[in-house]
Parts: C-alpha cells; structure tokens; sequence
C-alpha cells in the first residue's frame, strides 16, 4: 500500500492542526513563565537605571557643596557705574571705597593718509619695541607697501602689538595698535631707513615714533588704570585689576574722580541656601523613587518592583547611615551635623504622598548657624583640612586621604633662589649708557634686553627700577615669573626670585660695560631655592617649593600643604574632615562603579535576561521534538487508519456483492 504523504488524508482526523493546538498547549504555561520573569526583569532594569539617575543627580548636588569656595560663596556687590566686581571664598568680607580716576588705554599709532593701500612707503629696518620685547623687521620691494607691513608687523610673534590698514573714506593709514594696555606697554618704533636718514618724513623714517622724534600721529595715548581703594593710590596696567584686594576682581569702566563708590563683599547666604536645598531636593528625589520601588499596598496587595531588592536596602541605608552622623573630626564644634543646620528626616509618609524618609530644610536655622559657625559648616559638607599652625595651609586632598589628626614636622624649611650685588651702593648711583642694560635668567626664563631709565638714584629707588624693568619682561609675564629687588644690610642689591624650592633660580646672563663695577651686578648664577622636607603623620613626604605632599600607603595620602616661614621641628597638626557631601559623593561614586552595587545589580539582571533567552532556545527546541514525536505518531496512525479503512471498504464491497447475488436469486 502507498504511503500517506500529509498528515490527516488517511484519517482526516489527526491533522496538522491538531498538532498544532497540542504544541500550543504544550509550550503555553513555560513560555507564559518566561514572559513574565521577563517583563519582571526589564521593569527592573528600567528601574535600576532611574536609581543610577537618581544617584548621578544627587553626586552632581554633592559636589557644589565639596569645597569652601561653594559652601562659603561669597559675592561682591556695587551701585557704581564705574566698575563691577566679581569676589571669590578666599575674599576678605567688608566694604571698600573705590575711585576710578583714570582707565587703561592701549597704545595706538597712525601713518599720514596714503592715497592706495598698495602705495610704498620705503625700505630698510624697522624696530618696534613693546615693553621689554624689541622685533627687528626687514622691509623691502617685497612688503614696502601699506599691506605688505601690515602683514610683516602681524606675523612677529611674541610682539604686543597689531597693525592694520584703515580706510577713512579719503585715503588710507596705516595704525599700529598695542595688544596690552598701559605705559608699559606703549610703541616705540625705530627705523634703519635705506636713503641714509633715519628721522624724516620721507621713505620709512616716516613711522618713526620714539619720543624724540614722532613722525605718526598718536591716535591713543597709553594709559594706565588709576584708582584709590580705601584712599591708598594704586596704579595697574589693565582695567581688569584682581590682584589688590585679595579674591576680588575689579573690572573698571568708566570713571569716578571725586565721588568714591562703595564695594561691598559679604558671604552670598542665599546661594549657598539654594545649593543646599538642591542637595536636599536630590535626595528626596532618590528617596521618593525607592520609596515607589520599594512599597507595598494592603488593600491591593500590588507591591513595587523592586521590593526586598537588597541592593537597594544596602545603598540606602549607607547614604543615611553618612546624612544621619556626626562628621568625625567636629564631635565638638558648634555644628557637628545635618540636625544642627535645620535638615531633618520626614520620619512616616504624610498623608497621601510617598516622602517617608525624605528631608526636611528649614533655610531660617541654616542661615542662623551659617552667620556663627561659617567654617564648621564647611566642615560638616565638605572635605577640609584643619591646622593648628597658621604658617601651614591646607591646599588640597585626594580619594585616598583617610579622616584623621596627623602630626607635621619640618626638618628644612624652603627657600628663594636669590643673587647678591658684589659692591655697596653709595649714596647716590647715575644711570646711563654704560651701566644701564642687562639680561637676567628668572627659574630658568631669560629675558630680553632689560634698559634702565637714565638718572640719578638713590639705592631704593635703583631697587624699584631694576624690580619694575625684570618684571616687566614679556617673556617673564608669560611664563609666570617675577622678582624683588632689595637692598640688605651692606648695601647691596639682592635680586630674589618670588618662586620657593630647587627651580627658583637667579642668572644674570648679560650686562654694560660698567654695571659691575657700580652696580655691583655681574654675569652669574645666584643661590637656588630649596624644597620643604618634612614629615606628615611620621611618614617622609614629598617636597616641592613651599609644598609638601603626604607619603603613598600612608592614611594620609593625599594630602597637600604649603608651609609657610623658616620655623623647622614640630608645626603641629592636621586634621582632615570629609563632610556629607564629600563623603556622599566617595559613596555614589563607588556604588556606580564598575564593581559597584548599581553596575553589580545591572550585570545581574542582563544576565538573567540571558538566562530566559537561553531557555527559550531550549524551549523551542523541545517543543519542536515534540512536535516531531506527535507528527510520527500521527503518520502511523494516520497509515493504520488508512489501512482498515481500506480493509473496511473491501469488505463493505464483498458484502455488498453477496447481497447484490442473494437479491438476483
């Protein structure tokens, strides 16, 4: 007999779609366990990442109260129109008087008009100086022209100063324009004209400007900033002075001789208020997500996600363990925590809302506490060192710095590298063309040729010449060096470099014919500076400059101080206190880490995700052995039926026969 090729011709019972139903039923309660653990997995992945929002939103809060500079901010306020001001945390509080008598301008140069700007002015050297800075530039047939000096003068670098060619509508001049305000700063332009005169109003000479003879027109005249601060005269070469009262930055615009103007500098109370209350509301925000995740409705017997979640239960308990304690390092200050600045916890949810556990501010006590116990507050936020010694500031920490009082002791206190004059001034010393140009090397930064003013000086006022002339260096100021000059004891000059330790070095590389001899100034390598040695919490620590670095492996790692004065042996303690949000911020810091609960808990569920994905694979594969088995067991029936039915019909047939002879008899 022929084989039944599909499933249900011979029966047309034990179809394909029977086998279908059965596989259905089959496979149905496994993959409706599946979807389940799924959808319950990928809820609460979703949900794990709010947390990791959360936590981000709170560190982000943390870290505008982790340093005295947030905590302690401070604004700089004014009515006057003259100037504005900008303050920073280390700003002394109080009121100043400031009168703007006269603003910085920069220089400016300009040509005779010029009918083209491709006219030729002539050919041959010119030397243009700014500050201490002289460029010598070529000008020939190539660059002789307004443009081509333009574009000659432009492309001097290291030389402050910038020209153009402006057009006035009815000819063309060319300008030359000082990149830096103040005296200082002025133009001096020199020429080597090629028609063998260096002074007149033909060829190049006409771009002389030298004092002597000034063949441009000074358009602007160089200026410096003039003020009074509290009566005292100071004078500055920008508008922007932020080095005479400390922390603040004035930004002068205008003038106001004769009608001083009050400067206010008080401690911003309301931003730091508004940063505490973002901290706050941060918290309450994460506080309120797992209070969602985490709850449990009687009534309805629905419970959060992420109920009994360890994870969470662990994070949450640590962030409160730290919002909860007194700060070490403040058991005995007038704010030691969060309950003492008016921050307290929602202990029960209120009526019909989800804030159990959230906090509570109350700006009024926070203000209060602020105004008695400004640098316990800073304590109890942020990181700070505390010294018993004020020659020994605390500057910095790092993540390894453990909480503690650590002992601080000197063996070499750090020095500036200074150059002593070989011969006592009299009582009067004459600058002039033999005695009056060096060149000095400041921490290893050499500087240009330095001229002294010409005149008679007494030994303080040659001090404060040479002083201002090395300070005014442009290769100095660029690189952040600076000296003073005194004179010691025996009357000698005394060159010291402001820098402190092993790099601070004075050479003095170049001088006149005669400096030596009057000055007392020759060609030589100074004293160098020395480091500060010492020990933190007994351990060696490292020494550059004034600072000196806590040892590696020590609890006190970390650590940064600058030390101040000569004393050497004992200089007392430091302690070291991590406030609430120096602390929180370590904490969420280690949570979302790549080993940390949030990443630990994320991996764990995308690995059970892989799980059911697997056993879907595996699902599938033995639902479609059973199929298989039904679809054998249906054909050998499927064949057996067809068999009897065909015996059935056969024998239908031979009766039908022998009926069909019986009626025919």
């Amino acid at each position: 007999m022929a084989g039944i090729s599909s499933i249900g011709i011979g029966s047309g019972v034990l179809t394909s779609d029977l086998i279908d139903k059965l596989v259905a039923v089959e496979k149905e309660p496994a993959d409706k366990r599946l979807t389940s653990r799924e959808s319950t997995l990928n809820t609460q992945l979703s949900e794990i990442g709010r947390v990791q929002s959360a936590l981000v939103d709170l560190r982000l809060a943390s870290r505008s109260l982790d340093s005295m500079a947030d905590v302690l901010a401070v604004k700089a306020s004014t009515s006057a129109s003259a100037f504005s001001a900008t303050a920073s945390a280390d700003a002394p509080l109080g009121q100043f008087s400031i009168e703007v008598t006269q603003l910085a301008q920069a220089h400016s140069l300009a040509s005779s008009v010029f009918t083209n700007k491709t006219d030729t002015i002539g050919t041959g050297t010119l030397s243009i100086t700014v500050g201490s800075t002289t460029k010598n530039i070529t000008i020939d047939n190539t660059n002789n022209t307004l443009e081509g000096i333009r574009d000659a003068v432009n492309a001097e670098t290291g030389l402050d100063v910038s020209a153009s060619v402006l057009d006035t509508g009815s000819g063309f001049q060319l300008v030359f324009n000082a990149t830096k305000s103040g005296t200082e700063n002025a133009i001096t332009i020199n020429v080597t004209d090629d028609d063998a005169n260096n002074t007149d109003t033909n060829g190049l000479s006409q771009l002389v400007f030298n004092g002597t003879t000034n063949n441009l027109t000074e358009t602007v005249q160089a200026k410096d900033a003039n003020l009074k601060i509290n009566g005292i005269s100071i004078t500055r070469s920008s508008n922007t002075v932020s080095d005479a009262i400390e922390g603040v930055t004035l930004n002068l615009t205008g003038t106001n001789a004769g009608a001083a103007a009050n400067l206010s500098v008080a401690r911003d109370d309301d931003t730091i208020a508004d940063r505490v209350q973002e901290f706050v509301d941060k918290f309450n925000a994460y506080q309120t997500l797992v209070n969602e995740l985490t709850a449990f409705n009687p009534d309805t017997l629905e419970a959060g996600v992420l109920i009994g979640d360890s994870t969470l239960r662990s994070i949450t308990a640590q962030a409160r363990e730290i919002l909860s304690g007194v700060v070490e390092g403040l058991e005995s200050a007038n704010v030691r925590s969060l309950a003492d600045i008016g921050i307290s916890t929602q202990v029960s949810a209120s009526a019909g809302s989800n804030d159990g556990g959230t906090l509570i501010f109350n700006s009024t006590t926070f203000k209060a506490k602020l105004a008695e116990s400004p640098n316990d507050l800073v304590g109890l936020f942020a990181s700070q060192g505390r010294t018993t010694d004020n020659q020994v500031k605390f500057l910095s920490n790092t993540n390894a710095t453990q909480k503690g009082t650590y002992a601080i002791n000197i063996t070499t206190a750090a020095t500036q590298g200074n150059l002593n004059g070989t011969v006592a001034l009299g009582g009067s010393t004459t600058i002039d063309g033999n005695n009056d140009t060096l060149k000095i090397k400041i921490d290893g930064t050499e500087t240009a040729e330095l001229t002294l003013a010409a005149g008679s000086y007494t030994p303080a006022e040659l001090a404060a010449e040479i002083q201002s002339k090395i300070n005014a260096d442009n290769n100095l100021i660029n690189a952040g060096k600076s000296v003073s000059v005194s004179v010691d004891g025996s009357n000698q000059l005394v060159i010291t470099s402001d820098a402190f330790g092993t790099s601070s070095t004075v050479e003095i590389t170049q001088v006149d014919t005669n400096t030596a001899a009057q000055l007392g100034l020759v060609v030589g390598t100074g004293t160098a500076g020395v480091n500060v040695e010492g020990t933190i919490n007994g351990k060696a620590a490292t020494g550059s400059g004034k600072v000196l670095t806590a040892a590696v492996g020590d609890d006190s790692e970390g650590i940064r101080l600058e030390v101040s004065g000569t004393t050497t042996g004992d200089r007392g303690t430091i302690t070291f206190i991590s406030g609430v949000a120096d602390q929180l911020i370590d904490k969420v810091t280690s949570f979302l880490a790549s080993d940390g609960a949030i990443t630990t808990k994320t991996n764990s569920l995308t690995e059970s995700l892989d799980d059911i994905a697997e056993e879907r694979v595996k699902l599938d594969e033995r639902v479609d052995a059973f199929r298989k088995q039904l679809e054998t067991q249906f054909t050998a029936a499927d064949i057996q039926i067809a068999k009897l039915k065909n015996t059935q019909d056969f024998i239908k047939s031979q009766l039908d026969a022998l009926v069909a002879g019986s009626k025919s008899d």
